[in-house]
């Protein structure tokens, strides 16, 4: 069985903080959430993030954050990313930020308005500073790091947050949980049939309400969602196993040939045996 859309960050030290340079695979990574706040610094390449349904381009050395709780996904075009990957926990943090929970940061390249861009520019720098210590190996570099990621949080505090009104807070919180409950669902159930009635079920919906929600929350109808997460399982089993391309698709949930084909072109720009052949597109939009 697979693991579900939701991550688990098992490397949180004391401190809160996860701090990782990752070589992520090319192509479409599916919709996922976690706790942790989020910050992407890509060092090689370029990606496509979305965030909530609206997607982002995120050129390499640009710094991007992802809120707690935020459902993202990730789309690159290169064979091989790599990125800065800082994990912080909220939750932690309040030992210096009682309060901190309530605020929200908003830190996107794409949305970086003239009179922010200075600011900006220091938080990409303070992660160049980041990505020099842990090249050069220098003495004592995770407990200078550490120091700096806490100064990447002040300053996105500082500079790229509001606070939120505790009543507000309350419901983002009740529809995150609805997100999270169906994205868990769907990551342990995909291999087996899914219907509309089975996930609007789940959260107490009906079926018309239901599609409303999803749509308006994750910017894709439920069913695109569920072939999504079909097809990036299908691609690594094309990458990584010899059984035939009918038999993969089978287990992974498809019972039309056709709609997997199309399917799998729109996400991948090319078609399951180009990838058996290496011969990729990844050209996805959107």
């Amino acid at each position: 069985m697979a693991e579900p859309y939701y991550e688990i960050f098992r490397e949180i030290n004391e401190a809160g903080i996860q701090l990782a340079y990752h070589t992520i695979p090319g192509g479409y990574h599916p919709l996922h959430w976690h706790e942790e706040l989020e910050l992407l610094f890509p060092l090689n390449g370029d990606a496509d993030v979305t965030i909530d349904g609206k997607t982002y381009q995120l050129r390499h050395r640009q710094l991007l954050a992802v809120e707690s709780e935020q459902v993202h996904s990730t789309n690159t075009s290169s064979d091989r990313l790599m990125c800065l990957c800082i994990h912080i926990s909220k939750a932690l943090m309040r030992r210096y930020m009682p309060d901190i929970e309530f605020f929200r940061i908003h830190c996107i390249p794409d949305e970086i308005p003239d009179s922010q861009f200075e600011e900006y520019l220091r938080l990409c720098q303070m992660a160049e500073t980041l990505t020099r210590l842990y090249i050069e190996e220098l003495p004592a570099s995770l407990l200078e790091s550490e120091g700096i990621i806490l100064q990447i949080l002040a300053h996105l505090m500082r500079h790229f947050a509001y606070k939120t009104a505790p009543e507000l807070s309350s419901a983002h919180m009740q529809t995150r949980q609805k997100l999270r409950d169906i994205i868990t669902y769907v990551g342990e159930h995909f291999q087996e049939p899914i219907s509309l009635q089975d996930a609007a079920g789940l959260l107490g919906l009906n079926r018309e309400y239901f599609c409303r929600f999803f749509k308006k929350h994750m910017g894709i109808s439920f069913l695109q969602y569920v072939n999504e997460i079909r097809i990036t399982h299908i691609y690594q089993e094309l990458h990584n196993t010899d059984a035939p391309i009918s038999e993969i698709m089978e287990e992974n949930g498809f019972t039309s040939q056709k709609l997997f084909n199309r399917t799998f072109k729109e996400i991948y720009g090319c078609t399951p045996s180009a990838v058996r052949k290496g011969q990729t597109g990844q050209d996805r939009s959107g």
